[in-house]
């Protein structure tokens, strides 16, 4: 599975990361049945979060395509079979994907997160930790030259709660989002709310039905502003300050982490 998964850095402090929509990769038999153009499944993609997420020195990295099998779903939505599951697009040649393809699918499904939970064993044997889960979003729907959506549905960093357990990492999730909301980013203070369009999904229920009371997982969505969604084209200066940004936020989750142990 060494194409699949890879994990990186040391391993050794409470603070990781994910970014497990970067990948773009899908196995050749995938490929054969795939009628989704490249261009449109890269949009619906996170490409260059991984870059983002190089914030935390220790991560893992996926090289698999959500369409291939979303990670960031429950097991038993993961594989899209049919486009209400995936923003209406058509993917399959012969929907729904057969039963041998989907089951190769969930293997990858089943294996990533095996390997995940190895890593977190070992850090949850020391204590609390946080898991940054780095995502991006779309928010130029309507096509490359309509207005993008509207700023008060949809903040530039979105931070997911919604099965954090908030009497225990309370104060540690108001810590992090004050301090990434004060970093300034292309000259103004970064737009950071909580639960507004996202709320975290299954690396998130995973990680906490797995390790109540120690693992605390923030879903980030990155607004991309620092992309261009529609041609890919990346503003590497953007992207470059929104990685340092969360940087910055590495030390204030230890601090709280410490305080919780």
């Amino acid at each position: 599975m060494d194409d699949v998964v890879k994990f990186v850095g040391p391993w050794d402090g409470p603070v990781v990361a994910t970014s497990v929509h970067a990948g773009h990769d899908v196995r050749p038999e995938i490929a054969e049945v795939m009628v989704l153009d490249e261009e449109t499944r890269l949009r619906e993609e996170d490409p260059h979060t991984d870059r983002i997420a190089e914030a935390v020195e220790s991560r893992m990295l996926t090289s698999r395509s959500r369409f291939e099998v979303d990670l960031n779903r429950p097991r038993e939505e993961a594989v899209y079979r049919e486009p209400d599951d995936c923003w209406g697009l058509e993917v399959w040649s012969d929907p729904p994907l057969s039963e041998e393809l989907t089951e190769g699918s969930l293997a990858v499904y089943d294996e990533v997160y095996a390997d995940l939970a190895r890593r977190l064993d070992v850090l949850a044997e020391r204590g609390p930790f946080v898991l940054l889960d780095v995502h991006s979003y779309n928010h130029r729907r309507d096509g490359a030259a309509a207005q993008p959506a509207p700023d008060e549905d949809n903040p530039e960093v979105n931070v997911g709660t919604g099965s954090v357990d908030h009497e225990r990492f309370g104060d540690l999730v108001r810590a992090f989002c004050d301090h990434l909301g004060a970093q300034e980013v292309r000259g103004h203070t970064l737009d950071v709310r909580e639960n507004v369009a996202f709320k975290g999904r299954a690396v998130a229920m995973f990680v906490h039905e797995r390790y109540p009371g120690l693992g605390c997982v923030l879903a980030l969505e990155f607004k991309k502003t620092w992309m261009d969604e529609w041609t890919g084209e990346v503003d590497e200066t953007h992207l470059a300050e929104l990685r340092q940004a969360l940087a910055t936020t590495v030390p204030v989750l230890e601090k709280s982490l410490a305080d919780l142990a």
